[in-house]
């Protein structure tokens, strides 16, 4: 088993295009406590390529501050709506290239594998992964504007859990590496 670092910082993220949830974890130890969690608000503007831009200053701004040893992200769900996938693709993108500039490791988890990992339930709803965030990391959310911050913080409480398994994940920082470093998991 991997000996985990005395101290990791984890950008989670919930991509979207209206609201784009963030939270930030520091674990020391066994030590989990709460850095920052908001929503990146994206209403106001009119056009994708503002929001896009907006989206990669923001979590620029926030990899700067807090200088996150990783990144965990939501994958998108398959809809019925292919516009809506192709933008939040887009967000999800951007969010990406932020943290790949600087050369920090993503993983992504599909929302009901972060479901299962915090609450224990994967068809849980947001309201009640909330919740048993707000048992876990002792603290509390004041309105359900905020369910959109508590998924990214719930994206980063799974990683953090997927991490401590043993299990490599997010390490890799290119396909040629993880096809090298996986040859089982690759179909060809």
């Amino acid at each position: 088993m991997a000996i985990p670092p005395k101290e990791q910082i984890i950008l989670g993220i919930d991509p979207g295009t209206r609201l784009m949830g963030y939270g930030i974890l520091k674990i020391e130890g066994k030590k989990i406590t709460v850095i920052r969690y908001g929503v990146i608000n994206l209403l106001k503007y009119t056009s994708q390529e503002l929001k896009l831009k907006k989206i990669f200053e923001r979590i620029t701004q926030l990899i700067e501050e807090f200088l996150p040893d990783e990144v965990a992200l939501e994958a998108p769900f398959y809809g019925k709506n292919v516009q809506s996938m192709l933008k939040l693709g887009r967000a999800q993108g951007v969010a990406m290239t932020a943290a790949l500039m600087r050369e920090i490791p993503i993983t992504e988890y599909a929302p009901r594998k972060v479901k299962q990992s915090v609450t224990g339930k994967g068809t849980a709803s947001k309201e009640e992964l909330a919740t048993m965030l707000e048992k876990t990391l002792k603290i509390k959310f004041e309105d359900n504007t905020l369910l959109d911050a508590s998924d990214a913080l719930g994206v980063a409480l799974c990683h953090y859990y997927q991490t401590q398994t043993g299990v490599k994940v997010g390490k890799t920082k290119s396909w040629a590496a993880f096809v090298k470093e996986n040859p089982g998991k690759v179909k060809k």
